[in-house]
């Protein structure tokens, strides 16, 4: 089993439509996990708080992770700077892992 902490988003100062985004992922299992993948759901918040859009983007996950071990890992996720206008933001708030 591996579990997936709570994202951790700062905003990327230069560039409205990125973020770093640091994921904390434990092996409660027996085995260790030695491949698969992350994805992240990032929303395209309006400057009046509306979601407009979610996209997702998939990034390797930080293996190996061995049984009873957690790993740290920061990525930089980015959307299509036309899908975030001036006054818009991002917010990655989805995370799900696939695991081997």
């Amino acid at each position: 089993m591996l579990d997936i902490g709570t994202p951790r988003r700062e905003p990327d100062s230069e560039r409205r439509w990125c973020e770093k985004v640091t994921v904390i992922f434990t092996n409660t299992g027996g085995r260790p996990v030695t491949d698969g993948a992350v994805t992240f759901g990032t929303h395209i918040i309006g400057p009046l708080g509306t979601d407009w859009a979610t996209l997702t983007s998939s990034e390797p996950l930080p293996v190996p992770i061995d049984a009873g071990q957690a790993r740290e890992k920061t990525w930089t996720v980015c959307v299509d700077a036309w899908r975030v206008p001036l006054g818009m933001h991002i917010e990655t708030r989805d995370v799900s892992v696939k695991w081997e």
